[in-house]
């Protein structure tokens, strides 16, 4: 019998506990351990029925991971295949009740479905969240979910991946019964009740499988969602497929079926990017040089400075983590403004149903507008998100630093400035910081966190441990112009502009990027956001630019003309009163003639071209920023694109799309550009070290932490 699963008995009934912490993960030994189990049942005369549950915390939380990557690499040929220990739970002659709490997500609800029945504990979760690995159920999920929950709600759950409560699962005819108390005691009770019966195979029930006539707009329904919800992913429209194949094969060929498309979606490049994306969010919290016993900073307490669009959402985001702010403005009109626009988005939250009022009153109770800095000496954590201006950075961070108590973490939402200058305000450099949310602060996931020269491992420790609780992935950077994200942006646009220069269209240089699968097309980003922020931004570090090379101007030009983007109702598009856009001929005119007097030549430019030049843009500054250790790792950057500038997942991110591509191929273009565009396009020498020694920065990543 393996270690990993445990046969004991209670009066005739057999109880197969599965011990594999944390999560109960389907290892290597844990699906051979139940075969044996079963086996072992089946041969037992005293044995009436039997319950299998999960030990510790959870039920099974469902395949390990990185089996997957085994599979693809060839290397696990050899441990028994999970849709065979099913069938023999399946095809058992005592029946088998699966007692759920935790989780059974993925395998693990796989494996309860085959069980003769289901019960589990209030409040525990069950789904198929494969889709968002970039694959499909692969043991039979497609096929038995159907037959227990119906059609539609299958679809919902193995296309959209995301989990159900057991009430519902119960009321779907996933699970028979909800129990309150002691699960264990109440398996074998019900186990008790059901010995002796003729047990039910889920893969025989037909009656929940529907007509072709019923399930048709079901079916194209699901697609048409996922196309748009999920666009450019392949496992969702798979799954959608698999669940079909249920309606119109026998078991047996709706299995195969289910096969090949998992055998398809997992040896495809998006599985291996959403897999390195998955591992990617755990691994940019390790911080080599901060050891794990760091002692942390409590945050009980917190307060903002500035109560504009950033200092509000802030605010929401320590209020929703139910932590006390206070949320300070220089006049009483700016923060009657900001606490309307905090009272605004949450209306908006409840509509939507993302929180309930109650949730919404409790927050709101959380959060203290004032015009002093009176309370702030009790503020364990403040935040500044004042106008993007060092000067007044410096005079906030002077105040602070005599009002707020000794070992208060000090931290500036900056998207560019330098936080070591910022500290330089103060008496205290070790408690100054860099976090910078993306707009909209209460929306978006990503916190990069900026490390000075100056600052403790206790607050980068504090920080990063905090943007888990304040719902965001913290990644921490380097102290440069920019940091990580905004550094590569700013190529990223720029070549944008150039495109539009160069003759192509503003909606044919967004359409590229959009088909490539980024959320927005780059021209379309720099109207939301505002195109001054750039234009003032630019402005500002004019005097470092190198004399002789070219500038995007197309976009400056407009914000000469007051046309700033969607909140002056024109920018690269048009925009209507319910900031809808419409492409604005007026901007092509503008722009050909600018280029006419520029002397720059008009020509017919491919999409191909304007995903090659934006995308190896970033490719290129992030091989800067990974060689001069501004970034960890290349991950790092991956999970920063992917969260805060809407970088399609299934490509795993700008570094990881550059090694699918292949390093030598990335470089030979970026060398085509120079020749044609001048030295801006000068190949990073990290580049073009791992291009000619057949190398990636998934390599250098290894390399790099080995010796670090």
């Amino acid at each position: 019998m393996s270690d990993l699963v445990q046969l004991t008995t209670d009066n005739g009934i057999a109880i197969i506990t599965i011990n594999n912490p944390p999560v109960n993960a389907l290892s290597p030994g844990v699906p051979e351990g139940i075969a044996e189990s079963i086996e072992k049942i089946n041969q037992d005369p005293s044995i009436q029925a039997a319950v299998l549950i999960g030990g510790g915390r959870t039920f099974i939380a469902g395949a390990d991971i990185k089996e997957f990557g085994k599979i693809t690499s060839g290397k696990n040929a050899g441990t028994l295949d999970l849709p065979t220990v099913l069938l023999r739970i399946e095809d058992s002659r005592k029946p088998v009740v699966m007692a759920i709490h935790g989780t059974a997500f993925g395998g693990g609800l796989e494996v309860a479905m085959a069980g003769h029945y289901r019960v589990a504990t209030p409040g525990a979760q069950v789904g198929q969240p494969e889709v968002k690995l970039g694959i499909i159920p692969g043991a039979a999920g497609t096929q038995r979910l159907p037959r227990l929950a119906g059609i539609a709600a299958a679809v919902e759950m193995c296309a959209g991946g995301n989990p159900i409560k057991t009430e519902e699962a119960a009321k779907l005819g996933i699970v028979d019964r909800l129990i309150e108390g002691d699960l264990l005691k109440g398996a074998i009770a019900f186990a008790r009740e059901i010995a002796g019966k003729s047990a039910p195979k889920t893969r025989d029930r037909n009656e929940k499988l529907g007509t072709p006539e019923q399930n048709a707009p079901i079916f194209a329904a699901a697609r048409d969602a996922a196309r748009k919800k999920q666009r450019g992913m392949m496992a969702p429209q798979a799954a959608i497929e698999a669940v079909e194949a249920a309606t119109k094969q026998s078991f047996e060929e709706g299995c195969k079926t289910e096969r090949e498309l998992f055998m398809d979606c997992l040896f495809s490049d998006q599985s291996k990017a959403m897999i390195h994306v998955f591992f990617g969010d755990r691994e940019v919290a390790k911080i080599p040089d901060i050891p794990k016993e760091t002692q942390l900073i409590p945050v009980n307490r917190a307060a903002v400075v500035g109560a504009g669009t950033m200092g509000g959402g802030i605010t929401m985001v320590f209020a929703n983590a139910g932590i006390p702010v206070l949320m300070k403005e220089t006049d009483q009109a700016a923060l009657d403004r900001g606490m309307n626009n905090i009272r605004k988005n949450y209306e908006t939250s409840v509509k939507r149903g993302r929180f309930t009022q109650q949730f919404v009153d409790e927050r709101l109770k959380l959060i203290t507008p004032t015009l002093t800095y009176d309370g702030f000496e009790n503020a364990d954590m403040v935040t500044e998100a004042a106008f993007e201006g060092m000067a007044l950075k410096k005079q906030i961070f002077g105040e602070l630093d005599r009002v707020c108590k000794p070992g208060a973490i000090l931290a500036s939402n900056t998207s560019t400035l330098n936080i070591d200058e910022i500290a330089s305000a103060t008496s205290r450099p070790q408690n100054v910081i860099g976090t910078h949310y993306f707009s909209p602060a209460n929306v978006m996931r990503l916190l990069e966190i900026v490390r000075g020269k100056a600052t403790s491992k206790e607050v980068i420790a504090t920080c990063m441990n905090l943007s888990k609780k304040l719902g965001k992935v913290g990644v921490l950077v380097g102290n440069c112009r920019g940091f990580v994200g905004n550094r590569m942006f700013h190529p990223y646009v720029r070549e944008s502009v150039f495109l539009v220069e160069e003759g192509a269209s503003v909606e044919a240089v967004d359409s590229a990027l959009y088909d490539f699968g980024m959320a927005m097309g780059p021209l379309a980003v720099g109207d939301l956001a505002g195109l001054d922020v750039g234009w003032r931004i630019r402005k500002e570090y004019r005097h470092l630019e190198k004399p002789g090379i070219r500038v995007a101007m197309a976009g400056d030009n407009l914000c000469e003309m007051g046309r700033y983007g969607q909140k002056t109702g024109a920018g690269w598009y048009k925009y209507d009163e319910n900031r809808r856009a419409t492409n604005d001929p007026e901007v092509a005119t503008l722009v050909k003639k600018w280029a006419t007097e520029a002397g720059i030549k008009q020509r017919q430019i491919s999409p191909e071209e304007i995903v090659d030049r934006c995308v190896y843009a970033l490719v290129n500054e992030g091989a800067r920023i990974l060689e001069e250790g501004y970034a960890l790792r290349a991950v790092d950057i991956d999970i920063i694109y992917i969260n805060g500038y809407g970088f399609p997942v299934y490509r795993g991110g700008p570094m990881w799309y550059a090694d699918a591509v292949g390093l030598k191929k990335v470089y030979d273009r970026v060398r085509e550009f120079e020749q044609q565009h001048g030295e801006l396009w000068e190949p990073a020498p990290l580049l073009k070290q791992l291009a000619e020694q057949g190398k990636t920065f998934a390599d250098f990543n290894k390399q790099h932490t080995a010796t670090a």
